[in-house]
């Protein structure tokens, strides 16, 4: 390619991110890794040979090392159920585990990404236990669909090694559950178990949250490394947090990892709500089977949500 050829890199910059995401599990390193392969690509755009590849193929190969080498002797990013036993104590201090590189959402809002199936949080938490490699070809192969040849190609090796590896990927993550069958945020089903479950947070009614959950609903607050597994801790857990918040929160639904969300703003004495938590739902059969709930600063500042919603918006529905 010639110096003076323009080659728009930015309409890929969603789908690399959210490739490097599905890499990494962190939204924001994958944001970091995409500016970086875009910046080597201008450098290198005279290299570039189209006879070889396309430009999407030529990006993710650079995407791809740059991913390898930013997971280089880095521990995995986990959830707190991927660390340890539940808690049977909903009174559990709740201390932050800041030392623990955490699992980060996908705000989906901020980029157009075709394939969110394989967005779900419990996917890519499962996929983080991969070798770095084998996370490369299961993603390659089996989310974006490039051919054996063409990841063989973005990784300097051998068809038969890919396959090889792929195999070894499928094999490691045959548990994980098919996510294709994954009921999406849109169903009319998971709107109104959302719905719900919005009415009776900001109502405060336990009672009413707990009907809407599995029995063995998990709720998980990274960066606080304690978790709890049944609606029971579940409902303890809720009442412990509106007894130390109060009551009359305010709520704004969205989504996360092609996944139902909710941003939750605490009130606040002077009036109005602050910013507070992202939490984001599994639904299944409908009830709610999982909740992840986000308090990172950082994490939430990745969503690009108002930090505080006054009393006069709180009022008119925000």
């Amino acid at each position: 390619m010639r110096h003076d050829e323009f080659v728009d890199f930015e309409p890929y910059r969603g789908e690399l991110v959210a490739f490097c995401y599905r890499m990494l599990g962190s939204f924001h390193e994958a944001e970091d890794l995409v500016q970086e392969t875009m910046l080597r690509a201008w450098k290198a755009r005279d290299r570039y040979d189209p006879a070889r590849a396309s430009v999407r193929t030529w990006l993710y190969r650079i995407a791809t090392n740059a991913c390898l080498t930013a997971l280089d002797g880095r521990a995995r990013r986990p959830l707190p159920s991927g660390l340890g036993a539940p808690s049977d104590d909903p009174g559990a201090p709740l201390a932050p585990a800041l030392d623990v590189p955490w699992l980060e959402p996908f705000p989906d809002a901020r980029f157009d990404v075709e394939k969110r199936a394989d967005l779900r949080l419990a996917w890519v938490a499962a996929v983080q236990v991969l070798p770095a490699r084998q996370r490369a070809v299961l993603v390659l192969r089996e989310v974006l669909a490039f051919s054996a040849a063409e990841v063989a190609e973005q990784l300097d090796t051998t068809v038969a090694a890919v396959n090889s590896t792929l195999q070894r990927a499928r094999s490691a993550l045959s548990g994980v559950g098919d996510a294709a069958t994954v009921t999406e945020p849109d169903d009319p089903e998971v709107r109104t178990v959302i719905q719900q479950y919005v009415q009776a947070f900001e109502a405060a009614d336990v009672p009413a949250l707990v009907r809407l959950l599995a029995d063995d609903a998990v709720l998980e607050m990274p960066p606080v490394s304690l978790w709890f597994r049944g609606s029971g801790h579940y409902g303890r857990f809720m009442d412990r947090v509106f007894g130390m918040r109060g009551t009359g929160w305010s709520v704004q639904v969205l989504t996360a990892n092609g996944q139902p969300a909710l941003a939750a703003y605490a009130p606040e004495p002077g009036g109005g709500h602050r910013l507070h938590t992202l939490q984001l739902f599994t639904v299944t059969g409908g009830r709610i089977t999982h909740n992840v709930v986000f308090a990172d600063r950082r994490v939430l500042d990745a969503f690009q949500l108002p930090q505080r919603i006054s009393a006069d918006e709180f009022r008119s529905g925000r």
